[in-house]
Protein backbone atom coordinates (compact mmCIF):
# COMPACT_ATOMS: atom_id res chain seq x y z
CA UNK A 1 0.00 0.00 0.00
CA UNK A 2 2.87 2.37 0.77
CA UNK A 3 4.38 1.67 -2.66
CA UNK A 4 1.02 2.27 -4.38
CA UNK A 5 0.28 5.47 -2.46
CA UNK A 6 3.79 6.86 -3.07
CA UNK A 7 3.63 5.97 -6.78
CA UNK A 8 0.21 7.58 -7.27
CA UNK A 9 1.24 10.64 -5.26
CA UNK A 10 4.46 11.24 -7.18
CA UNK A 11 2.75 10.48 -10.51
CA UNK A 12 0.06 13.09 -9.85
CA UNK A 13 2.60 15.66 -8.69
CA UNK A 14 4.84 14.98 -11.68
CA UNK A 15 1.83 15.36 -13.98
CA UNK A 16 0.92 18.74 -12.45
CA UNK A 17 4.51 20.00 -12.52
CA UNK A 18 4.95 18.87 -16.15
CA UNK A 19 1.73 20.56 -17.23
CA UNK A 20 2.65 23.80 -15.43
CA UNK A 21 6.15 23.73 -16.92
CA UNK A 22 4.78 23.22 -20.45
CA UNK A 23 2.30 26.08 -20.04
CA UNK A 24 4.99 28.36 -18.59
CA UNK A 25 7.33 27.47 -21.47
CA UNK A 26 4.59 28.16 -24.02
CA UNK A 27 3.72 31.43 -22.28
CA UNK A 28 7.36 32.53 -22.42
CA UNK A 29 7.53 31.65 -26.13
CA UNK A 30 4.24 33.42 -26.85
CA UNK A 31 5.31 36.53 -24.92
CA UNK A 32 8.69 36.63 -26.70
CA UNK A 33 7.13 36.28 -30.16
CA UNK A 34 4.43 38.86 -29.33
CA UNK A 35 7.09 41.36 -28.28
CA UNK A 36 9.15 40.61 -31.39
CA UNK A 37 6.13 41.04 -33.70
CA UNK A 38 5.09 44.28 -31.98
CA UNK A 39 8.68 45.54 -32.14
CA UNK A 40 8.87 44.70 -35.87
CA UNK A 41 5.57 46.49 -36.62
CA UNK A 42 6.57 49.56 -34.61
CA UNK A 43 10.01 49.66 -36.26
CA UNK A 44 8.48 49.40 -39.73
CA UNK A 45 5.96 52.10 -38.80
CA UNK A 46 8.66 54.50 -37.57
CA UNK A 47 10.75 53.84 -40.68
CA UNK A 48 7.72 54.45 -42.86
CA UNK A 49 6.74 57.70 -41.14
CA UNK A 50 10.28 59.02 -41.38
CA UNK A 51 10.60 58.16 -45.10
CA UNK A 52 9.17 60.07 -48.07
CA UNK A 53 8.39 57.16 -50.42
CA UNK A 54 5.10 57.63 -52.27
CA UNK A 55 4.18 53.95 -52.47
CA UNK A 56 5.77 50.66 -51.45
CA UNK A 57 5.90 48.41 -54.49
CA UNK A 58 6.04 44.61 -54.40
CA UNK A 59 5.09 42.57 -57.48
CA UNK A 60 4.09 39.62 -55.27
CA UNK A 61 1.36 41.72 -53.59
CA UNK A 62 -1.99 42.33 -55.24
CA UNK A 63 -4.05 44.76 -53.19
CA UNK A 64 -7.49 46.13 -53.94
CA UNK A 65 -7.72 49.03 -51.51
CA UNK A 66 -11.03 50.87 -50.98
CA UNK A 67 -11.59 54.16 -52.82
CA UNK A 68 -12.31 56.03 -49.61
CA UNK A 69 -9.37 57.84 -48.02
CA UNK A 70 -7.78 55.81 -45.24
CA UNK A 71 -6.78 57.46 -42.02
CA UNK A 72 -3.21 57.37 -40.79
CA UNK A 73 -2.49 54.12 -38.97
CA UNK A 74 -1.63 50.43 -39.14
CA UNK A 75 -4.21 48.12 -40.72
CA UNK A 76 -4.79 44.45 -41.55
CA UNK A 77 -5.02 44.50 -45.38
CA UNK A 78 -5.55 40.74 -45.72
CA UNK A 79 -9.18 41.20 -46.82
CA UNK A 80 -7.98 43.59 -49.56
CA UNK A 81 -5.36 41.14 -50.86
CA UNK A 82 -6.61 39.37 -54.00
CA UNK A 83 -4.80 36.17 -52.97
CA UNK A 84 -5.94 36.53 -49.35
CA UNK A 85 -2.34 36.50 -48.12
CA UNK A 86 -1.57 38.06 -44.75
CA UNK A 87 -0.71 41.73 -45.29
CA UNK A 88 -0.13 44.45 -42.71
CA UNK A 89 -0.56 47.89 -44.26
CA UNK A 90 0.95 51.18 -43.09
CA UNK A 91 -1.02 54.28 -44.10
CA UNK A 92 0.09 57.91 -43.77
CA UNK A 93 -2.58 60.45 -44.70
CA UNK A 94 -1.29 63.25 -42.47
CA UNK A 95 -0.10 65.52 -45.32
CA UNK A 96 -3.24 65.22 -47.46
CA UNK A 97 -1.69 62.59 -49.73
CA UNK A 98 -2.26 58.94 -48.83
CA UNK A 99 0.99 56.95 -48.69
CA UNK A 100 0.83 53.17 -48.27
CA UNK A 101 3.44 50.58 -47.42
CA UNK A 102 3.18 46.91 -46.46
CA UNK A 103 5.30 44.92 -44.03
CA UNK A 104 6.98 41.94 -45.73
CA UNK A 105 5.20 38.72 -44.79
CA UNK A 106 8.52 36.85 -44.50
CA UNK A 107 9.69 39.07 -41.64
CA UNK A 108 6.71 38.06 -39.49
CA UNK A 109 6.98 34.39 -40.48
CA UNK A 110 10.71 34.38 -39.60
CA UNK A 111 9.66 35.23 -36.04
CA UNK A 112 6.82 32.71 -35.82
CA UNK A 113 8.75 29.86 -37.52
CA UNK A 114 11.41 29.91 -34.78
CA UNK A 115 10.33 26.76 -32.87
CA UNK A 116 13.00 26.41 -30.20
CA UNK A 117 11.41 24.71 -27.19
CA UNK A 118 8.22 23.81 -29.13
CA UNK A 119 8.86 20.08 -29.52
CA UNK A 120 7.68 18.11 -32.55
CA UNK A 121 4.10 19.41 -32.70
CA UNK A 122 4.38 22.94 -31.30
CA UNK A 123 3.61 26.01 -33.37
CA UNK A 124 2.91 29.73 -33.01
CA UNK A 125 0.50 31.51 -35.33
CA UNK A 126 -1.69 34.61 -35.74
CA UNK A 127 -5.48 34.82 -36.13
CA UNK A 128 -7.51 37.88 -37.18
CA UNK A 129 -10.75 39.35 -35.89
CA UNK A 130 -12.65 37.33 -38.53
CA UNK A 131 -11.41 34.07 -36.87
CA UNK A 132 -9.30 33.25 -39.92
CA UNK A 133 -5.64 32.29 -39.73
CA UNK A 134 -3.18 34.91 -40.89
CA UNK A 135 0.11 32.98 -40.88
CA UNK A 136 1.02 29.64 -42.42
CA UNK A 137 0.02 26.50 -40.48
CA UNK A 138 2.80 23.94 -40.09
CA UNK A 139 0.19 21.17 -40.49
CA UNK A 140 -1.50 22.54 -43.64
CA UNK A 141 1.45 23.90 -45.56
CA UNK A 142 -0.35 23.77 -48.91
CA UNK A 143 -3.44 25.65 -47.70
CA UNK A 144 -3.91 29.42 -47.78
CA UNK A 145 -4.00 30.58 -44.14
CA UNK A 146 -7.07 32.77 -44.78
CA UNK A 147 -9.08 29.65 -45.71
CA UNK A 148 -8.52 28.10 -42.25
CA UNK A 149 -11.16 29.10 -39.69
CA UNK A 150 -9.81 29.15 -36.12
CA UNK A 151 -12.78 29.66 -33.84
CA UNK A 152 -11.26 28.03 -30.76
CA UNK A 153 -11.55 28.82 -27.07
CA UNK A 154 -8.17 30.53 -27.12
CA UNK A 155 -9.03 32.86 -30.04
CA UNK A 156 -12.48 33.71 -28.63
CA UNK A 157 -11.09 34.54 -25.19
CA UNK A 158 -8.21 36.58 -26.62
CA UNK A 159 -10.55 38.65 -28.82
CA UNK A 160 -12.50 39.39 -25.62
CA UNK A 161 -9.27 40.80 -24.11
CA UNK A 162 -8.67 37.75 -21.94
CA UNK A 163 -5.16 36.38 -21.51
CA UNK A 164 -5.10 32.70 -20.71
CA UNK A 165 -3.66 29.24 -21.02
CA UNK A 166 -4.85 25.68 -20.67
CA UNK A 167 -5.97 22.53 -22.47
CA UNK A 168 -8.41 22.96 -25.36
CA UNK A 169 -9.05 21.82 -28.93
CA UNK A 170 -7.26 23.67 -31.72
CA UNK A 171 -8.35 24.36 -35.30
CA UNK A 172 -7.60 20.70 -36.21
CA UNK A 173 -9.96 19.56 -33.40
CA UNK A 174 -6.89 18.12 -31.64
CA UNK A 175 -6.39 18.50 -27.89
CA UNK A 176 -3.49 20.91 -27.30
CA UNK A 177 -1.89 22.79 -24.46
CA UNK A 178 -1.83 26.42 -25.44
CA UNK A 179 -1.47 30.05 -24.36
CA UNK A 180 -3.02 33.03 -26.09
CA UNK A 181 -3.12 36.81 -26.05
CA UNK A 182 -3.64 39.90 -28.19
CA UNK A 183 -1.25 41.84 -30.39
CA UNK A 184 -2.86 45.27 -30.08
CA UNK A 185 -1.04 47.84 -32.20
CA UNK A 186 -3.16 50.87 -33.17
CA UNK A 187 -5.91 49.58 -35.53
CA UNK A 188 -4.59 46.00 -35.57
CA UNK A 189 -6.29 43.35 -33.47
CA UNK A 190 -4.51 40.02 -33.94
CA UNK A 191 -4.47 36.99 -31.67
CA UNK A 192 -1.15 35.21 -31.13
CA UNK A 193 -1.23 31.59 -29.96
CA UNK A 194 1.49 29.12 -29.01
CA UNK A 195 0.33 25.50 -28.82
CA UNK A 196 1.66 21.96 -28.55
CA UNK A 197 -0.21 18.66 -28.89
CA UNK A 198 -1.43 17.00 -25.69
CA UNK A 199 -0.15 13.58 -26.83
CA UNK A 200 3.41 14.86 -27.14
CA UNK A 201 3.27 16.57 -23.73
CA UNK A 202 1.89 13.49 -21.99
CA UNK A 203 4.21 10.99 -23.66
CA UNK A 204 6.64 11.10 -20.67
CA UNK A 205 3.65 10.51 -18.36
CA UNK A 206 2.67 7.35 -20.21
CA UNK A 207 6.24 6.08 -20.01
CA UNK A 208 6.36 6.97 -16.31
CA UNK A 209 3.05 5.16 -15.69
CA UNK A 210 4.41 1.96 -17.25
CA UNK A 211 7.60 2.13 -15.23
CA UNK A 212 5.69 2.81 -12.01
CA UNK A 213 3.41 -0.17 -12.72
CA UNK A 214 6.42 -2.46 -13.24
CA UNK A 215 8.08 -1.03 -10.14
CA UNK A 216 4.95 -1.57 -8.02
CA UNK A 217 4.68 -5.14 -9.27
CA UNK A 218 8.32 -5.85 -8.41
CA UNK A 219 7.95 -4.22 -5.00
CA UNK A 220 4.83 -6.27 -4.22
CA UNK A 221 6.54 -9.51 -5.28
CA UNK A 222 9.63 -8.69 -3.23
CA UNK A 223 7.51 -7.71 -0.24
CA UNK A 224 5.59 -11.00 -0.43
CA UNK A 225 8.82 -13.03 -0.56
CA UNK A 226 10.36 -11.05 2.29
CA UNK A 227 7.14 -11.41 4.26
CA UNK A 228 7.23 -15.20 3.92
CA UNK A 229 10.85 -15.21 5.03
CA UNK A 230 10.19 -12.90 7.96
CA UNK A 231 7.17 -14.97 8.93
CA UNK A 232 9.40 -18.02 9.43
CA UNK A 233 11.81 -15.92 11.49
CA UNK A 234 8.95 -14.59 13.60
CA UNK A 235 7.35 -18.04 14.04
CA UNK A 236 10.58 -19.60 15.32
CA UNK A 237 10.85 -17.49 18.49
CA UNK A 238 7.11 -17.94 19.05
CA UNK A 239 7.53 -21.75 18.83
CA UNK A 240 10.49 -21.53 21.19
CA UNK A 241 8.33 -19.49 23.52
CA UNK A 242 5.59 -22.13 23.29
CA UNK A 243 8.07 -24.95 24.05
CA UNK A 244 9.44 -22.98 26.96
CA UNK A 245 5.92 -22.48 28.29
CA UNK A 246 5.29 -26.23 27.99
CA UNK A 247 8.51 -26.98 29.84
CA UNK A 248 7.54 -24.55 32.55
CA UNK A 249 4.06 -26.05 32.70
CA UNK A 250 5.70 -29.46 33.18
CA UNK A 251 7.71 -28.07 36.06
CA UNK A 252 11.01 -27.67 34.20
CA UNK A 253 12.28 -24.08 34.85
CA UNK A 254 15.70 -24.54 33.29
CA UNK A 255 14.50 -22.91 30.04
CA UNK A 256 13.35 -19.71 31.72
CA UNK A 257 16.34 -17.67 30.51
CA UNK A 258 15.80 -18.83 26.94
CA UNK A 259 12.15 -17.98 27.20
CA UNK A 260 12.95 -14.52 28.49
CA UNK A 261 15.39 -13.93 25.67
CA UNK A 262 12.87 -14.94 23.04
CA UNK A 263 10.27 -12.74 24.69
CA UNK A 264 12.63 -9.75 24.50
CA UNK A 265 13.34 -10.41 20.85
CA UNK A 266 9.61 -10.45 20.05
CA UNK A 267 9.12 -7.21 21.98
CA UNK A 268 12.05 -5.65 20.20
CA UNK A 269 10.65 -6.76 16.84
CA UNK A 270 7.29 -5.16 17.55
CA UNK A 271 8.96 -2.03 18.89
CA UNK A 272 11.12 -1.87 15.78
CA UNK A 273 8.01 -2.36 13.63
CA UNK A 274 6.29 0.49 15.44
CA UNK A 275 9.34 2.72 14.89
CA UNK A 276 9.42 1.74 11.23
CA UNK A 277 5.74 2.57 10.87
CA UNK A 278 6.28 5.95 12.50
CA UNK A 279 9.31 6.66 10.31
CA UNK A 280 7.48 5.75 7.09
CA UNK A 281 4.46 7.80 8.12
CA UNK A 282 6.73 10.80 8.65
CA UNK A 283 8.46 10.26 5.29
CA UNK A 284 5.16 9.90 3.41
CA UNK A 285 3.67 12.98 5.07
CA UNK A 286 6.82 14.96 4.33
CA UNK A 287 6.81 13.81 0.68
CA UNK A 288 3.17 14.90 0.32
CA UNK A 289 4.03 18.30 1.75
CA UNK A 290 6.87 18.59 -0.76
CA UNK A 291 4.53 17.48 -3.53
CA UNK A 292 2.14 20.27 -2.49
CA UNK A 293 5.12 22.72 -2.60
CA UNK A 294 4.90 23.38 1.17
CA UNK A 295 8.66 23.72 1.28
CA UNK A 296 8.88 25.25 4.75
CA UNK A 297 7.82 21.93 6.34
CA UNK A 298 10.45 20.61 8.77
CA UNK A 299 11.64 16.99 8.85
CA UNK A 300 14.39 15.29 10.84
CA UNK A 301 16.00 12.04 9.60
CA UNK A 302 15.86 9.17 12.08
CA UNK A 303 19.61 8.61 11.96
CA UNK A 304 22.75 9.32 9.98
CA UNK A 305 21.94 6.27 7.81
CA UNK A 306 18.40 7.41 7.00
CA UNK A 307 18.90 7.60 3.21
CA UNK A 308 15.21 8.22 2.48
CA UNK A 309 15.00 11.11 4.95
CA UNK A 310 18.20 12.68 3.62
CA UNK A 311 17.01 12.27 0.02
CA UNK A 312 13.70 13.96 0.82
CA UNK A 313 15.51 16.82 2.58
CA UNK A 314 17.86 17.20 -0.38
CA UNK A 315 14.90 17.25 -2.76
CA UNK A 316 13.19 19.89 -0.62
CA UNK A 317 16.35 22.03 -0.59
CA UNK A 318 16.65 21.75 -4.37
CA UNK A 319 13.02 22.78 -4.82
CA UNK A 320 13.57 25.70 -2.44
CA UNK A 321 16.62 26.76 -4.41
CA UNK A 322 14.69 26.44 -7.67
CA UNK A 323 11.75 28.45 -6.34
CA UNK A 324 14.08 31.17 -5.01
CA UNK A 325 15.90 31.36 -8.33
CA UNK A 326 12.58 31.52 -10.14
CA UNK A 327 11.47 34.34 -7.83
CA UNK A 328 14.73 36.22 -8.43
CA UNK A 329 14.37 35.71 -12.19
CA UNK A 330 10.78 36.96 -12.10
CA UNK A 331 11.80 40.06 -10.13
CA UNK A 332 14.68 40.73 -12.55
CA UNK A 333 12.32 40.42 -15.53
CA UNK A 334 9.89 42.87 -13.94
CA UNK A 335 12.77 45.21 -13.12
CA UNK A 336 14.02 45.13 -16.71
CA UNK A 337 10.52 45.82 -18.06
CA UNK A 338 10.07 48.76 -15.69
CA UNK A 339 13.51 50.14 -16.53
CA UNK A 340 12.68 49.91 -20.24
CA UNK A 341 9.41 51.72 -19.61
CA UNK A 342 11.18 54.49 -17.69
CA UNK A 343 13.78 54.88 -20.44
CA UNK A 344 11.00 55.21 -23.00
CA UNK A 345 9.24 57.80 -20.84
CA UNK A 346 12.45 59.80 -20.55
CA UNK A 347 12.88 59.64 -24.33
CA UNK A 348 9.32 60.82 -24.95
CA UNK A 349 9.75 63.58 -22.35
CA UNK A 350 12.91 64.83 -24.08
CA UNK A 351 11.22 64.73 -27.48
CA UNK A 352 8.26 66.75 -26.19
CA UNK A 353 10.51 69.27 -24.45
CA UNK A 354 13.28 69.57 -27.03
CA UNK A 355 11.19 68.94 -30.16
CA UNK A 356 7.76 70.52 -29.83
CA UNK A 357 8.78 73.19 -27.31
CA UNK A 358 11.14 75.17 -29.60
CA UNK A 359 8.72 74.81 -32.53
CA UNK A 360 5.85 76.30 -30.51
CA UNK A 361 8.10 79.09 -29.22
CA UNK A 362 9.14 79.91 -32.81
CA UNK A 363 5.48 79.86 -33.87
CA UNK A 364 4.60 82.30 -31.09
CA UNK A 365 7.45 84.59 -32.15
CA UNK A 366 6.24 84.42 -35.75
CA UNK A 367 2.66 85.32 -34.76
CA UNK A 368 3.85 88.23 -32.62
CA UNK A 369 5.74 89.68 -35.59
CA UNK A 370 3.55 88.82 -38.58
CA UNK A 371 -0.09 88.86 -37.45
CA UNK A 372 -1.42 92.42 -37.65
CA UNK A 373 -4.84 91.87 -36.08
CA UNK A 374 -4.26 92.51 -32.36
CA UNK A 375 -7.24 90.48 -31.12
CA UNK A 376 -6.35 87.57 -33.37
CA UNK A 377 -2.68 87.81 -32.30
CA UNK A 378 -3.64 87.76 -28.59
CA UNK A 379 -6.03 84.84 -29.08
CA UNK A 380 -3.46 82.79 -31.04
CA UNK A 381 -0.76 83.63 -28.48
CA UNK A 382 -3.03 82.47 -25.66
CA UNK A 383 -3.68 79.15 -27.42
CA UNK A 384 0.05 78.62 -27.99
CA UNK A 385 0.85 79.51 -24.36
CA UNK A 386 -1.73 76.97 -23.18
CA UNK A 387 -0.26 74.39 -25.55
CA UNK A 388 3.27 75.04 -24.27
CA UNK A 389 2.03 74.78 -20.69
CA UNK A 390 0.24 71.49 -21.43
CA UNK A 391 3.32 70.03 -23.12
CA UNK A 392 5.44 71.08 -20.12
CA UNK A 393 2.99 69.28 -17.80
CA UNK A 394 3.02 66.18 -20.02
CA UNK A 395 6.82 66.21 -20.16
CA UNK A 396 7.10 66.51 -16.38
CA UNK A 397 4.54 63.73 -15.89
CA UNK A 398 6.52 61.43 -18.18
CA UNK A 399 9.91 62.21 -16.62
CA UNK A 400 10.23 65.20 -14.29
CA UNK A 401 13.61 66.78 -14.94
CA UNK A 402 13.59 68.37 -11.49
CA UNK A 403 14.06 64.90 -9.97
CA UNK A 404 17.50 64.60 -11.59
CA UNK A 405 18.61 67.90 -10.04
CA UNK A 406 16.77 68.13 -6.70
CA UNK A 407 15.44 64.62 -5.97
CA UNK A 408 12.09 62.95 -5.62
CA UNK A 409 10.91 65.30 -2.87
CA UNK A 410 11.06 68.35 -5.13
CA UNK A 411 9.51 66.38 -8.02
CA UNK A 412 6.55 65.31 -5.87
CA UNK A 413 6.15 68.86 -4.57
CA UNK A 414 5.79 70.16 -8.13
CA UNK A 415 3.55 67.22 -9.11
CA UNK A 416 1.12 67.69 -6.21
CA UNK A 417 1.05 71.46 -6.81
CA UNK A 418 0.13 70.92 -10.48
CA UNK A 419 -2.55 68.35 -9.61
CA UNK A 420 -4.01 70.64 -6.95
CA UNK A 421 -4.09 73.51 -9.43
CA UNK A 422 -5.68 71.41 -12.19
CA UNK A 423 -8.21 69.43 -10.15
CA UNK A 424 -9.02 71.75 -7.25
CA UNK A 425 -8.60 68.89 -4.77
CA UNK A 426 -6.76 69.58 -1.49
CA UNK A 427 -3.34 67.88 -1.52
CA UNK A 428 -0.86 68.18 1.35
CA UNK A 429 2.61 66.77 0.69
CA UNK A 430 5.16 66.57 3.51
CA UNK A 431 8.79 66.01 2.49
CA UNK A 432 10.79 64.51 5.39
CA UNK A 433 13.75 63.25 3.35
CA UNK A 434 17.25 63.96 4.56
CA UNK A 435 18.38 67.30 3.09
CA UNK A 436 21.95 66.02 2.77
CA UNK A 437 23.73 62.64 2.52
CA UNK A 438 20.56 60.82 1.44
CA UNK A 439 21.12 57.15 0.57
CA UNK A 440 18.04 56.72 -1.61
CA UNK A 441 19.01 55.36 -5.03
CA UNK A 442 17.94 56.86 -8.34
CA UNK A 443 15.81 53.80 -9.16
CA UNK A 444 14.06 54.05 -5.79
CA UNK A 445 13.27 57.72 -6.44
CA UNK A 446 11.70 56.78 -9.79
CA UNK A 447 9.63 54.00 -8.19
CA UNK A 448 8.49 56.30 -5.35
CA UNK A 449 7.45 58.98 -7.86
CA UNK A 450 5.56 56.48 -10.06
CA UNK A 451 3.82 54.87 -7.06
CA UNK A 452 2.67 58.28 -5.84
CA UNK A 453 1.54 59.17 -9.36
CA UNK A 454 -0.49 55.95 -9.54
CA UNK A 455 -2.09 56.53 -6.13
CA UNK A 456 -3.08 60.11 -6.94
CA UNK A 457 -4.44 59.13 -10.36
CA UNK A 458 -6.51 56.34 -8.78
CA UNK A 459 -7.94 58.80 -6.26
CA UNK A 460 -8.83 61.31 -8.98
CA UNK A 461 -10.42 58.66 -11.22
CA UNK A 462 -12.29 56.51 -8.75
CA UNK A 463 -12.34 57.80 -5.17
CA UNK A 464 -14.14 61.16 -5.47
CA UNK A 465 -12.01 62.37 -2.58
CA UNK A 466 -11.72 65.93 -1.35
CA UNK A 467 -8.45 65.64 0.59
CA UNK A 468 -5.16 63.84 0.02
CA UNK A 469 -2.25 63.67 2.46
CA UNK A 470 1.17 62.34 1.46
CA UNK A 471 4.22 61.96 3.72
CA UNK A 472 7.64 60.83 2.44
CA UNK A 473 10.11 60.07 5.27
CA UNK A 474 13.70 58.79 5.22
CA UNK A 475 15.22 56.77 8.05
CA UNK A 476 18.61 55.11 8.46
CA UNK A 477 17.65 51.80 6.85
CA UNK A 478 14.39 52.45 4.99
CA UNK A 479 12.28 55.12 3.31
CA UNK A 480 8.56 55.36 4.16
CA UNK A 481 5.73 56.60 1.91
CA UNK A 482 2.37 57.21 3.62
CA UNK A 483 -0.69 58.03 1.52
CA UNK A 484 -4.23 58.97 2.65
CA UNK A 485 -7.43 60.05 0.94
CA UNK A 486 -11.00 60.49 2.20
CA UNK A 487 -12.72 59.03 -0.88
CA UNK A 488 -15.14 56.17 -1.45
CA UNK A 489 -12.60 53.43 -0.72
CA UNK A 490 -12.56 49.98 -2.35
CA UNK A 491 -13.00 46.30 -1.56
CA UNK A 492 -9.49 44.92 -1.05
CA UNK A 493 -10.57 41.36 -2.01
CA UNK A 494 -12.26 42.38 -5.26
CA UNK A 495 -10.26 45.38 -6.42
CA UNK A 496 -10.13 45.79 -10.20
CA UNK A 497 -6.80 45.27 -11.96
CA UNK A 498 -7.38 48.55 -13.75
CA UNK A 499 -7.00 50.45 -10.51
CA UNK A 500 -3.21 50.30 -10.72
CA UNK A 501 -2.77 48.52 -7.37
CA UNK A 502 -1.13 45.58 -9.14
CA UNK A 503 1.43 47.97 -10.69
CA UNK A 504 2.09 49.50 -7.26
CA UNK A 505 2.62 46.08 -5.66
CA UNK A 506 4.99 45.05 -8.45
CA UNK A 507 7.11 48.18 -8.00
CA UNK A 508 7.25 47.57 -4.23
CA UNK A 509 8.22 43.95 -4.91
CA UNK A 510 10.98 45.06 -7.31
CA UNK A 511 12.43 47.23 -4.50
CA UNK A 512 12.12 44.35 -1.97
CA UNK A 513 9.75 46.53 0.03
CA UNK A 514 6.58 46.04 2.06
CA UNK A 515 3.10 47.46 1.54
CA UNK A 516 0.11 47.68 3.84
CA UNK A 517 -3.21 49.05 2.64
CA UNK A 518 -6.49 49.62 4.40
CA UNK A 519 -9.61 50.97 2.77
CA UNK A 520 -13.09 51.91 3.89
CA UNK A 521 -15.44 54.75 2.95
CA UNK A 522 -13.86 58.03 4.02
CA UNK A 523 -10.38 56.62 4.73
CA UNK A 524 -7.99 54.83 2.38
CA UNK A 525 -4.34 54.49 3.45
CA UNK A 526 -1.22 53.01 1.90
CA UNK A 527 1.88 52.50 4.07
CA UNK A 528 4.91 51.56 1.94
CA UNK A 529 8.46 50.86 3.17
CA UNK A 530 11.45 50.41 0.86
CA UNK A 531 14.77 49.25 2.35
CA UNK A 532 17.76 51.51 1.81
Amino acid sequence: MVAIVLSITFYNQFSEVLTNRILQQLNSIKTLKRLQVEKLIKAEWQSFRSSSDDMFHDDSLQLSLPNKVLETGIYDFTKYDLNREFTIGLVDASDGDCRVRTIPYKKIMNILLERTGMGETGESYLVGEDYRMRTQSRFFKDSTPHNIVVKTVGVTNALNNKLGKGLYKDYRNIDVYGVYGLIAVENLKLVILSEIDKDEVEAPLKSLKKRLFVLMFLVIVIVILISLFLTRIIIKPILNMKNSLKEMAGGNYNEISKFAKNSNEINEMFEALADLKKSLQGAVNFSKEIGSMNLNTQYTPKSKKDVLGKSLLKMRDKLLEFRNNEHISRINNKRQLVEGLENERQRLSRELHDGLGPLLTSLKFYIDNHVDDKDLRLEMGKIIDNTISEIRIMSNALSPSIMDDFGVGAALTNFTRDIKKASGISIIFEDLLKPANSNITKNQEIHIFRITQELVNNTLKHAKAKNIRITLSEFDDFVSLFYFDDGLGFNEDHVSLGSGIINIKERVEICNGKIQMQSKPGSTTFDIELPI
